[in-house]
């Protein structure tokens, strides 16, 4: 990260010499204002992008390109409105750019809904419910890989809600969909990345 956050204060000290005398001495302060506070989301983009993409490499290439876009599109942000969901707009954007490149979007799949449950079920002990352990592992080093295994469209609702703490009127704006259907592939994420995260507690319990 600390190499990170030196390559995009040097990204950000690039001059912009594109109106002339005062107006660009004005233009300079107001790009001066947004990359400080734009700046200021860069651990916050980080996250998201790990658990978007499950390579801290690849994460900090996502947060690089986004910081990229959004400097050279600055005057498009409106001073006042949500920072991070406009930021986050553009790495969601970046990111699906770089998919499409790839040509490695992952498939949606059916869910097996009583395979589903008896797996994270047997996550329960005594006390804590089910979902109150899965969503606390969220912060957890597994939850990177597990996240990585659940595709993109039902992945990155969750990302944006149970890890950038975007409400669901703000990820329905970043991702360019309804909230009906934000909610939807929220409950469903949530229901994949628990099945991942109790598989992969069944294999490391019979390890």
């Amino acid at each position: 990260m600390l190499l990170l956050a030196d390559t995009l204060v040097g990204m950000a000290s690039e001059p912009d010499s594109s109106t002339p005398g005062a107006a660009q001495a004005a233009a300079a302060r107001d790009r001066a204002r947004f990359e400080d506070e734009a700046l200021q989301h860069a651990e916050h983009l980080y996250r998201i992008a790990l658990r978007l993409t499950g390579s801290p490499q690849t994460a900090e290439d996502l947060v690089q390109e986004t910081y990229l876009r959004a400097f050279r599109a600055w005057r498009s942000y409106s001073p006042g409105t949500n920072l991070a969901a406009w930021l986050a707009t553009i790495m969601r954007n970046a990111n699906m750019d770089e998919l499409r490149r790839q040509s490695r979007r992952p498939p949606s799949e059916p869910l097996d809904e009583q395979s589903d449950y008896y797996l994270y079920n047997r996550l329960a002990d005594a006390g804590r419910e089910p979902q109150e352990r899965v969503l606390a592992r969220l912060s957890g080093t597994g939850v990177v890989e597990a996240l990585s295994e659940v595709p993109e469209n039902f992945r990155e609702v969750v990302v944006l809600v149970d890890v950038g703490d975007f409400s669901y009127a703000d990820a329905a704006e970043i991702l360019g969909i309804p909230i009906g259907t934000v909610m939807s592939r929220l409950y469903r994420g949530r229901r994949l990345l628990k099945q991942r995260l109790a598989e992969r507690a069944e294999r490391e319990g019979a390890a």
